[in-house]
């Protein structure tokens, strides 16, 4: 069975900083994308950052120049720099892998981020 396990989400004060990292049990160099999503309360679960196989990266606009997506192949681990962190960012962030084929769409437990004013 395959797992994407979240971690490093926690508290921190507007404008600091925090590192996600998703570790997969599934080879992350040759799934199409890993992504990064984002859901806060009552709202739907929205794009953060997708990084496809071929190195190619895709950001909200709302993330731009403030967040980073990456991965280390090695570790098979996909990480989110979350920096200049705002209130709004607040959410449960969850890890992602899509691949057309083999088909599949796996996602993670979740890591929830908060950011106090």
């Amino acid at each position: 069975q395959v797992q994407l396990v979240e971690s490093g989400g926690g508290l921190v004060q507007a404008g600091g900083s925090l590192r996600l990292s998703c570790v997969a049990s599934l080879n992350i160099a040759t799934t199409d994308s890993m992504g990064w999503y984002r859901q806060a309360p009552g709202k739907q679960r929205d794009l953060v950052a997708a990084l496809t196989a071929g190195g190619l990266t895709n950001y909200a606009d709302s993330v731009k120049g403030r967040f980073t997506i990456s991965r280390d192949n090695a570790k098979n681990t996909v990480y989110l720099q979350l920096n200049s962190l705002k209130p709004e960012d607040t959410a449960v962030y969850y890890c992602n892998a899509r691949n057309s084929v083999p088909t599949y769409n796996y996602w993670g437990q979740g890591t929830q981020v908060t950011v106090s004013s």
